[in-house]
């Protein structure tokens, strides 16, 4: 047998920017299959007659199945690599999407699309590992910003597809669940032809720029070993909080901004259909300009900018709030709004294997995922009944969309003051 080849060989870096290729490849359509909630919102409403505070118990569900998976296929992808388990993820979502479209209430609607959350767990965790084996731990902000590049763009893929069946189709919300994932499952198909686990895999050398990259090994390490070493690390704990409120700020605006923008006036309002796309275009860009940051400018220290962004999002969330529906400014605002919110989390994913080590990198985001996910389906109900009660308006029980905007400003400033206690 040949000699692996070192990672100063050019082909190296052409096998990295390959795997990393695919890796977003694939997860840029992976939200096609769980961020299209929001706007099914308002025919799911008009069609089954279920109220907002309802089907906001409908996405909680999906988010706490997906907390769930998170901490589970975390460390199975730690076990049994990430390409296997984000291409069976993509399978499963898909075929999960189209039983939430064929629902025809609160039962089957919220056991198709929590099913399908612990499909889509299968993605996130295990290709961060694939990204933290390609990349040490001086690249691994740069890695994790185009990472999340990618998710930011899925995002904003979900958006433009769920508008494009909505109003250029004429089709109703279940085809919002039917066409955009279809993309998902071609993602699946190029992450299992053209990743590999690990350089090894692909006949080059393995990083070992860990202190613990020599000593644990994920084929000799039991999975109680990995989760005992994540649940007594105090600083992951306090980064998966900080995380938890960051995740409510992002789920509270990707599934409500539709709703407070299309809402009753839908049909009537063309210039609102598209305004809502500022949001996930902003996080898009937002992610992958803290991963740069944290890499070139804070020497791979994540905290201060996760601070930083966070409060610069609760600060453009009052703003949304205090500007009239329609207004100019709402446009930049909201991009605003998503650039800070959304940025911070490639600074939390890179602080993930900081803390806890490469061999263990899928097992700290599945735990810091889980984190996040549990939180944000615990905000989702909430603003739902919050936006339907209205308690503390002018006029309480008039349904005030535009109460998600100081919701999420508070969570993002607790947030900022949680992630103040994490050091690398």
């Amino acid at each position: 047998m040949s000699a692996p080849v070192p990672q100063e060989h050019p082909s190296f870096r052409s096998a990295q920017r390959r795997v990393l290729g695919a890796v977003m490849f694939c997860y840029l359509f992976y939200y096609t299959g769980r961020q299209t909630f929001g706007f099914a919102i308002p025919g799911i409403q008009a069609e089954l007659g279920l109220d907002k505070h309802t089907l906001g118990w409908v996405s909680a569900a999906m988010l706490w199945a997906y907390a769930l998976g998170q901490a589970v296929n975390g460390n199975l992808g730690d076990r049994f690599g990430g390409r296997r388990m984000m291409t069976l993820g993509a399978v499963l979502s898909v075929a999960l999407n189209w039983m939430t479209s064929l629902g025809t209430g609160f039962r089957s609607l919220v056991v198709a699309w929590s099913a399908n959350g612990l499909a889509q767990s299968m993605g996130w965790a295990p290709g961060s590992r694939l990204v933290a084996n390609w990349f040490g731990k001086h690249e691994r902000g740069k890695a994790f910003g185009f990472y999340l590049l990618a998710a930011g763009l899925s995002s904003v893929l979900s958006y433009v597809t769920s508008l494009v069946i909505l109003d250029v189709l004429h089709l109703g919300w279940r085809w919002i669940f039917r066409l955009p994932v279809l993309l998902m499952l071609l993602g699946g198909i190029v992450v299992w032809l053209v990743a590999r686990d690990r350089p090894s895999k692909a006949g080059f050398v393995d990083f070992h720029d860990e202190p613990n990259d020599d000593k644990v090994q994920p084929e000799e390490e039991t999975s109680w070993s990995r989760y005992k070493a994540a649940l007594t690390n105090g600083r992951l704990l306090l980064a998966g909080l900080a995380i938890g409120f960051q995740n409510s700020v992002r789920y509270g605006l990707l599934i409500w901004v539709p709703v407070h923008f299309l809402g009753d006036n839908f049909k009537s309002n063309p210039a609102g259909k598209w305004i809502s796309i500022a949001l996930p275009v902003g996080m898009a860009l937002g992610a992958v300009t803290t991963g740069w940051i944290s890499d070139r400018f804070c020497n791979s220290r994540r905290s201060g900018i996760i601070m930083a962004f966070m409060s610069l999002a609760a600060v453009s969330a009052m703003g949304m709030y205090l500007l009239p529906q329609g207004h100019w400014l709402g446009l930049p605002v909201l991009f605003l709004c998503g650039f800070f919110a959304y940025g911070p989390q490639a600074a939390f994913w890179a602080l993930a294997p900081d803390l806890l080590g490469r061999a263990r990198s899928g097992t700290a985001v599945g735990v810091m995922n889980c984190f996040a996910y549990a939180m944000a389906g615990l905000a989702e109900p909430f603003i739902g009944w919050m936006v339907e009660k209205n308690p503390w308006g002018a006029t309480p029980g008039v349904e005030n969309t535009a109460l998600i905007f100081p919701l999420v400003a508070a969570a993002a400033v607790l947030s900022a003051l949680l992630a103040s206690g994490i050091r690398r």
